[in-house]
């Protein structure tokens, strides 16, 4: 980490926080030097455990929010407590997301609402809470965590692309919105990580695909990234870290693929 990149006496909010991607982001942001507001799903002991051991390896104040993605009100909450708890916001990434594969004519309505309401507007709640907080400071970093699928398309994943399309569309006009006030807004797309959400996709593409688990893995997850390998949880990270430092400052409006060359193609 260089100088530039240290986060001591910033604050940060990460939606989606108490496993996968999420934790691995809080992680890095306050072994930089933020104070950290997690939320996310789990049990309470590993959540409070999590909690516990982020602030004490970093030295850093680390708090938990339980909100519910799918409630605007919950999430304003988790807004206006994290900027309660520190005194101020200066970063906040939008991580929440959930997945669900199905040929569309068998596509569970239920299952679309809660893929846009978790995976796009959670951000929109988000941001519409957090952006007067920043505007206020003259200062914030917005960083969205879309995927490869916010740039390019896949069967069998209706509700999960078009979120993330949309959500790429939501990071550029807010982007431009709050230019001018010192604040920036991106969104990183990732390729396949093997993450808990990705684990759970493998059985149900691989009935909807008639292939095995194995072949889901290498000829389905895999395939698209020339690489041939899954994105890891530092890599990603690394890249939030720089974004969200003073480092990044320049940086606006953008879709920054992580996905070993899948969207090159």
């Amino acid at each position: 980490m260089t100088k530039n990149q240290s986060l001591r006496g910033r604050t940060a909010l990460i939606t989606g926080s108490t496993s996968g991607i999420g934790l691995a982001l809080a992680d890095v942001l306050a072994e930089a030097g933020a104070d950290i507001m997690l939320n996310g799903l789990g049990e309470a002991d590993a959540i409070e455990q999590s909690r516990e051991g982020i602030a004490k390896k970093h030295g850093v104040n680390v708090h938990y929010h339980n909100a519910d993605m799918t409630r605007p009100d919950e999430i304003t909450d988790l807004v206006t407590n994290a900027n309660n708890t520190f005194g101020r916001l200066d970063i906040a990434v939008c991580n929440a997301g959930i997945q669900h594969v199905s040929p569309i004519e068998n596509f569970a309505v239920s299952k679309w609402d809660d893929i846009l309401a978790i995976n796009l507007s959670s951000a929109f709640h988000i941001m519409r809470a957090a952006v007067p907080i920043m505007k206020a400071q003259g200062s914030g970093r917005i960083v969205n965590m879309a995927s490869a699928h916010a740039l390019v398309a896949s069967p069998f994943k209706a509700a999960y692309v078009a979120s993330k399309h949309g959500l790429a569309g939501l990071t550029k006009t807010v982007a431009l919105e709050v230019a001018e006030h010192g604040i920036t807004c991106n969104a990183i797309c990732p390729g396949y990580v093997r993450t808990p959400l990705v684990e759970a996709q493998i059985a149900p593409t691989a009935k909807a695909r008639g292939l095995s688990k194995e072949k889901v893995i290498s000829d389905v997850l895999l395939a698209a990234q020339p690489t041939k390998a899954f994105v890891e949880y530092s890599h990603i990270a690394g890249l939030l870290l720089y974004l969200v430092s003073d480092a990044g400052a320049s940086v606006n409006g953008a879709m920054l693929p992580i996905d070993g060359g899948w969207t090159a193609q």
